[in-house]
């Protein structure tokens, strides 16, 4: 059906969703986000781009309602392009733009997008929306249908969904299905088939019984108390009790992210409230829309252990390095990071496992950009984000193997494996879920505890602070972020400060989306590199124009 352009629509609709103020947002890597009672504005003018990135692009996009690990208060929206990837670089700008003009500006604003885009307006649009479990999602997702309708597109409401899930939808619909089912259903139908399959494949001839040292199936699940510890529950009627998950932080009592979730586990480096695990037991934390996944677990001496985004990395890594290897296929795998990967994970994969290593900003566009230029392209950041991409001529080569009967059954089956992980991996973004059901695959296949997982390579030790500045558009980086070029003096510092410890390294960003500077560090001990951390982020206070009380030592020093 061909929309109905009405200029004078568009702007009638702001009377009901006007903007209350001069406060200006920026569409970035996380799209929106900000306090939920200042967003209705925002939601109903996304509505408004989106369908017209729908008309310019002759294909659905959608729309997600989410601010992801950040505090229940607050809340996001984010556009995703047609096949589930995050919107393109240069769209984000229209989006600031139009969220940013004057209520009797907008349909000029509107205008002119489409006069530099060149869109066709009788062009059918169709928008699919989502959003997380946050009390302030509901009215939001109003203010972002009123603006579709007010385009003259149709759009779908799923509703409740994690974040990967309306990715995952977007791009379904448009392949015609062939990626898979645009349901809900459909996803938890073909992650479990490929899981079970796989899991199948990767049996050896002797298995251990489960339960009896090394691999087990038990799960305790830090649910974030968000949406992705009701899709779980979900998902588990479709896995023949292949894993036992014991949800905690539910929804049921606390609120989302608040003192749990995979960003607190992250920073506080120990086990969310709610969730006390015994020695031994296999932790898993997602955040607040499920698009991030960390392990952890307490060892026999009652250590807190992580296995962030590097260790789930450098497991796929070589589980696939080894398939393709049996198959004997000519592919490019590589693994893509960020400045705030641990060092000795990329030490790791070069070295030892000779798995050529990218660094690129922060920010997951720049992840998957990197990765789509490898045949296998394995992107996580530390925080437990990440996905693997197969570039289409791979997925060609894999699956021509998998049905090849001129190659030994032995190769055939690691060929049948990797189609099956195919299958099995969300390649729109990162994804909990999938990311889950994939990292238990491996450990099944390999009889490991997570101990056994853990003891790999052992992690420098590593600190993230944060620094309340003024204005953090005074912090200027370069190196993939790894080092500043403003204010003056600053990386000067920083470089005589890391000379001081062994193993060393320290950088410092400014947030996207809060005027604070973020510090990175890592050294030989935790308490050289609580230290570190302590010195950078004072040196960032001094120079970068810090407000408030500046920095304080590590306890005892």
């Amino acid at each position: 059906m061909a929309n109905e352009w009405s200029p004078t629509q568009a702007r009638r609709g702001t009377a009901k969703h006007p903007r209350k103020d001069d406060k200006v947002f920026t569409y970035g890597t996380a799209g929106f986000r900000a306090r939920a009672d200042t967003l209705d504005p925002v939601l109903y003018r996304s509505g408004l781009v989106a369908v017209l990135r729908s008309m310019s692009k002759k294909a659905a996009v959608g729309v997600m309602i989410t601010a992801s690990h950040n505090p229940e208060c607050d809340n996001g929206v984010k556009l995703i392009d047609p096949m589930g990837e995050m919107l393109q670089v240069s769209w984000e700008k229209y989006v600031s733009d139009i969220v940013n003009v004057r209520d009797d500006e907008i349909s000029d604003a509107l205008q002119k997008i489409i006069d530099e885009e060149k869109i066709d307006t009788s062009q059918a649009a169709y928008i699919i929306t989502g959003r997380d479990t946050r009390p302030s999602s509901c009215s939001l997702s109003q203010s972002l249908i009123d603006g579709v309708v007010a385009m003259g597109a149709e759009y779908k409401d799923y509703g409740l969904l994690t974040t990967p899930q309306l990715h995952y939808m977007v791009r379904c619909h448009n392949t015609g299905g062939r990626y898979g089912e645009p349901l809900e259903e459909g996803y938890y139908k073909k992650l479990s088939k490929a899981f079970l399959q796989l899991r199948q494949k990767v049996t050896p001839e002797f298995q251990i019984p489960i339960g009896e040292g090394g691999y087990k199936n038990e799960i305790f699940l830090d649910g974030a108390n968000g949406v992705g510890a009701l899709k779980v529950q979900q998902l588990l009627k479709h896995l023949d009790d292949a894993l036992k998950i014991t949800v905690c932080n539910d929804g049921s009592q606390g609120k989302l992210n608040e003192n749990c979730g995979a960003d607190y586990v992250k920073l506080h480096q120990g086990a969310p409230k709610g969730l006390i695990p015994e020695a031994g037991a296999k932790c898993i934390s997602f955040d607040g829309d499920a698009d991030r996944i960390l392990y952890f677990y307490k060892d026999g001496n009652g250590k807190f252990q992580l296995l962030d985004g590097d260790k789930i990395a450098t497991l796929i890594a070589s589980f696939i390095k080894e398939l393709v290897s049996e198959v004997g296929l000519s592919l490019n795998l590589g693994v893509v990071q960020t400045a705030y990967a641990n060092g000795s994970s990329t030490r790791y994969l070069e070295d030892e496992m000779k798995v050529p290593v990218a660094c690129v900003p922060t920010g997951v566009k720049h992840l998957h950009r990197k990765a789509e230029e490898f045949d296998v392209g394995i992107y996580f950041e530390a925080n437990g984000h990440g996905t693997v991409l197969f570039s289409q001529d791979a997925e060609e080569k894999i699956r021509a193997a998998s049905k090849d009967g001129s190659l030994s059954s032995e190769k055939r089956l690691a060929a049948e494996s990797l189609s099956s992980l195919i299958d099995l991996t969300n390649q729109t973004v990162g994804d909990a879920l999938a990311d889950m059901l994939l990292v238990e695959t491996i450990l099944f296949a390999r009889h490991w505890d997570v101990s056994d997982w853990n003891s790999a390579y052992t992690d420098l030790p590593n600190r993230q602070l944060k620094v309340k500045v003024k204005d953090r558009t005074i912090i200027h980086t370069t190196d993939a972020e790894r080092r500043t070029t403003s204010p003056a003096g600053l990386q000067d510092a920083i470089d005589e400060l890391v000379k001081k410890y062994t193993k060393a390294r320290s950088f410092v960003r400014p947030s996207g989306t809060e005027d604070i500077v973020r510090v990175y560090a890592e050294a030989d001990t935790q308490e050289n590199t609580d230290m570190l951390a302590y010195e950078v982020s004072l040196k960032v206070f001094q120079l970068a124009q810090g407000i408030g009380d500046p920095p304080q030592p590590p306890a005892g020093k």
